[in-house]
């Protein structure tokens, strides 16, 4: 999958069937979208692209209202985003830079520059609640006209429903604010997960329940940062971690804001991701994991987070959620192992 930042480059496609949307989560519903996609584009011999937009232009309005209350709270990180977008089998992506001058163009002024110009689509592909251009003044009625004054096809797809709901950014974000991370994975269809490199943090964690002074041994973190300030999920969850073997690593984490206190502390301020894996890969050492990309999946939340009075207040907390950590991947397990009892049972 290529990906471009912007319009102008030369290895761009010179035409393409095109989706437009922010895609964040790349949910379900986006994935049917994106299936459909797939099959125009291969139908008329040409790829297909997706056309997103960083920020969020809800970001970008929020920021110019001063009101970061109506910004919405974030599914994924771009590269998670785009890593999705390539699984679905897209040919390109292009990220347009959401900024004032975007925000300004009238819809025709849209469409002229950035779908045949930029773009050169001939089949454009929107949702039934789609809106463009300035004050959104454009919709599908609009943009079904322009396309054929153009010279591109336009089609719309009706919403994706699952049991009677419709699934959305919103719903999905719905379900990780309130901790429901088996509702996020049906709607997203896998487990909601964060990748990334591994940052050095203030390696504290190596140091709360360590077995001997200066081990290293104790709650060492894998720590990821979560790049837009506003994340869906926040707190404490039960988590597999894959990338640092053949093997996913059963573990706990913490997704928050690290307070910003300590000057030395390079993470201040940011939403970091921080887990600890119950069994630690010792080919990897104290310092093997740092830089490596990894992805968490985050399994169950166990609770909001939590302040503590004290180091030792905070590593018997950790040592809890490890324990229940611990509790519910063994229930998970037997449960499983019941199910495939049950599947190899003859009627």
């Amino acid at each position: 999958m290529k990906i471009f930042r912007g319009l102008h480059h030369q290895g761009l496609a010179e035409a393409c069937a095109l989706t437009i949307g922010n895609f964040d989560g790349v949910h379900r519903g986006h994935q049917a979208m994106l299936a459909l996609l797939q099959n125009e584009a291969r139908h008329r011999g040409i790829p297909s692209c997706v056309l997103t937009f960083e920020p969020h232009p809800r970001d970008f309005f929020a920021a110019q209202a001063q009101r970061a209350d109506i910004a919405p709270a974030r599914i994924a990180t771009l590269r998670d985003k785009l890593q999705e977008l390539q699984r679905c089998g897209v040919d390109q992506v292009v990220v347009l830079p959401f900024n004032a001058a975007l925000a300004a163009l009238s819809p025709d002024e849209f469409i002229q520059r950035v779908l045949v110009q930029g773009l050169g689509a001939r089949y454009v592909l929107v949702g039934d609640d789609f809106r463009f251009g300035a004050k959104r003044a454009g919709d599908y009625a609009l943009l079904d006209a322009a396309g054929a004054r153009a010279g591109f096809e336009v089609a719309r797809m009706l919403s994706y429903e699952i049991h009677g709901g419709r699934v959305s950014s919103s719903a999905v974000r719905a379900a990780l604010s309130e901790g429901r991370m088996s509702d996020a994975a049906a709607l997203l269809g896998r487990p909601y997960s964060i990748s990334g490199h591994v940052v050095h943090g203030r390696k504290l964690g190596r140091a709360l329940g360590e077995t001997a002074p200066a081990a290293g041994d104790g709650f060492r973190t894998l720590n990821l940062r979560f790049s837009h300030w506003k994340p869906a999920a926040s707190g404490i969850f039960a988590v597999e971690v894959h990338g640092l073997g053949a093997q996913a690593l059963p573990g706990v984490a913490n997704l928050g804001v690290r307070p910003s206190l300590d000057p030395r502390d390079v993470n201040g301020g940011r939403v970091l991701l921080e887990t600890h894996c119950f069994d630690w890969p010792e080919p990897l050492g104290i310092e093997g994991a740092y830089g490596k990309i990894i992805r968490v999946d985050l399994l169950h939340k166990l609770h909001d987070e939590l302040k503590y009075d004290s180091l030792d207040a905070l590593t018997a907390g950790i040592a809890r959620d490890c324990e229940d950590a611990r509790r519910f991947f063994a229930e998970r397990y037997a449960q499983t192992r019941r199910q495939t009892t049950r599947d190899r049972i003859p009627d």
